[in-house]
């Protein structure tokens, strides 16, 4: 039975784990979400937001899109490599509905399956 609850050891903390994910990172875009990814030594995927405020300039728009992102890894964490993972959102996701971000998203991240 797996566990799908979003726990802190499943985020990325601090500055020096997004350097090293920023540093060499594997990439996936599309015009409105970015995903970079670098393999961990951890035997779980973790996961990092990057949502500037230049780009979405309302803080209820920002929190919207964290927590479909969230919800998003949350449900796929299982099936996703062990990597660490920071996802960054563009200006044209606000011209997107719920479900066309959460569509984004899946297809973005089943770039990253086991």
């Amino acid at each position: 039975m797996f566990n799908y609850f979003f726990t802190k050891q499943l985020r990325l903390t601090n500055s020096i784990n997004f350097r090293h994910v920023f540093s060499k990172p594997f990439k996936q875009n599309t015009s409105e979400i970015s995903i970079l990814g670098r393999v961990n030594l951890l035997e779980h995927p973790r996961l990092g937001l990057s949502i500037p405020r230049k780009n979405i300039k309302y803080a209820h728009n920002r929190n919207l899109i964290k927590r479909l992102i969230r919800e998003t890894f949350r449900l796929l964490q299982h099936k996703l490599i062990s990597m660490d993972y920071i996802v960054i959102a563009k200006k044209n996701i606000l011209y997107l509905n719920n479900k066309n971000v959460i569509d984004k998203l899946n297809n973005l991240w089943s770039h990253y399956h086991r």
